[in-house]
């Protein structure tokens, strides 16, 4: 084969990422163990390479240009070592991969710098928030206030160790993985002491939250998918803002992330649904519902139909809207109408206002909620509530064993999922309320029974006026 022939394909498998870079380690402690690297693809891993580690403690593994972001390693013990996968060989030796201070980094620049920033970072933190607290003693204890010179001297150090951290940040190579990299996780990092001590950064830290482009193959490849979106909205939800100012800013933080990834339907699928599901788990559900309609109203992407369905409930069934009537179809069960006929449509009920309520014997929080709707039930009645439950259930003893007992109508027509009723109202989750009027008007999507109960004592036995909207 000529050389031109050969430099060719030297040159076409290097592009191509076929000739991979190493990973060498020396760790005697872990002899014959098994080693495996993974990378991270957004909110999931995936296998890159694994081997035995000799009986001398040595092992390579391989990764390609593919892999480029962080990656781990990981023995038998199942606790990781984060590495860059920037495209350099690495090699490492010490005790054990879970013991970061015995691991010296013998080759990888990346990681070099990788390995100090992490070691170095956390204690300038630490000193951060020790001088912070002393500052504050010193500023506010009248008995230190008029101490000048160490108050100086605090704010001095405290202007250092910031100063100290970002030349660090700024003399990384700008084209380098870890100069993207290490501020990013930082910005993760910091957010439980900023929201605690340093509550004046809360708008810069939310800024650069913003700023991320969740289409960035950077971020993809970080493993901080997750946590940038956990730590903005944790952020968000514990500034110190009012109820009404909270929730305007995660609307405009939303707004931020579905506008930049409209370009990735891939990535755009994957990241609403992390962030609605996150919405829903923390009850913000203003924010899961402003989130849902945004992005029913946005033409270009195309949400995955479960995901689609999931929204709808929000569009389809948002406060004000008319709940569709119910026909009682199936079994009915209701330890108050024994001897008596039950309703046959939910407009049939004679009540100032209803909760249907969705849920099923087999549904973990059901257990813990149904009972306590029943607990509440004479208080409800008494103040013109009705409750309807509509059970998901597919098995007729399951249904009676877990409903037989309780005071209000209660129905099961056995086809779970498929039930005629949970696809009018779009229900997606057990248990789901809503709170209809005489009229079926959606008042309140209930989050909870304690939310519930909240409203009857709020508005109906305290007496305070409904709201406008």
């Amino acid at each position: 084969m000529k050389k031109t022939a050969i430099a060719f394909i030297v040159i076409v498998l290097i592009s191509s990422g076929v000739i991979a870079q190493k990973i060498t380690g020396s760790f005697p402690s872990l002899a014959n163990q098994n080693v495996k690297l993974e990378g991270f693809n957004g909110f999931s891993t995936y296998p890159i390479s694994n081997t035995e580690i000799s009986k001398e403690g040595n092992f390579e593994l391989k990764y390609s240009k593919t892999d480029y972001g962080v990656g781990y390693l990981m023995a038998e013990d199942n606790k990781p070592l984060f590495v860059i996968l920037s495209g350099e060989n690495i090699a490492l030796k010490g005790e054990a991969l879970s013991v970061s201070e015995t691991i010296e980094i013998i080759q990888g620049d990346e990681n070099q710098l990788f390995a100090q920033y992490a070691g170095e970072h956390p204690r300038r933190e630490q000193a951060l928030s020790a001088w912070e607290y002393l500052e504050k003693i010193y500023k506010l204890d009248s008995l230190f206030a008029k101490q000048e010179v160490p108050n100086k001297a605090i704010t001095n150090e405290k202007k250092r160790i910031i100063t100290e951290d970002s030349i660090f940040l700024a003399k990384l190579k700008p084209k380098s993985y870890v100069s993207w990299f290490l501020p990013t996780r930082k910005l993760v990092s910091s957010v439980s002491t900023i929201a605690q001590y340093r509550t004046e950064e809360i708008p810069s830290a939310i800024a650069a939250f913003r700023a991320l482009d969740y289409t960035d193959p950077r971020l993809y490849k970080s493993g901080l998918y997750k946590d940038v979106i956990d730590s903005h909205f944790w952020l968000l939800e514990n500034s110190g803002r009012s109820l009404d100012s909270m929730f305007i800013e995660m609307n405009l933080s939303i707004d931020r992330m579905v506008g930049n990834l409209s370009t990735n339907e891939k990535r755009y699928n994957e990241i609403i649904n992390y962030l609605f599901n996150l919405l829903e788990q923390h009850s913000l559900f203003k924010s899961s519902e402003y989130l849902a309609i945004k992005v029913l109203n946005k033409s270009g992407c195309t949400l995955n139909n479960d995901l689609a369905k999931q929204m709808e409930t929000y569009r389809a069934m948002k406060k004000g809207n008319i709940a569709p009537d119910i026909i009682f179809n199936g079994d009915m069960l209701s330890a108050r109408y024994e001897g008596k006929s039950f309703p046959k449509t939910l407009s049939e009920l004679k009540s100032k206002y209803t909760v249907v309520v969705f849920g099923a014997s087999w549904c973990p929080k059901c257990s813990e909620e149904f009972p306590q709707i029943a607990a509440s039930y004479d208080k409800w009645k008494a103040n013109g509530v009705e409750v309807v439950f509509v059970a998901l259930d597919d098995n007729k003893q399951a249904f009676n064993n877990f409903a037989k007992g309780f005071p209000f109508i209660s129905v099961c027509n056995y086809q779970k999922w498929n039930c005629p009723i949970v696809n009018a109202y779009y229900v997606f989750g057990t248990p789901t309320m809503f709170l209809l009027d005489e009229n079926r008007k959606i008042l309140l999507r209930p989050g909870s029974v304690k939310q519930m109960d909240a409203w009857v004592d709020w508005y109906l036995v305290q007496g305070n006026p409904f709201p406008n909207n």
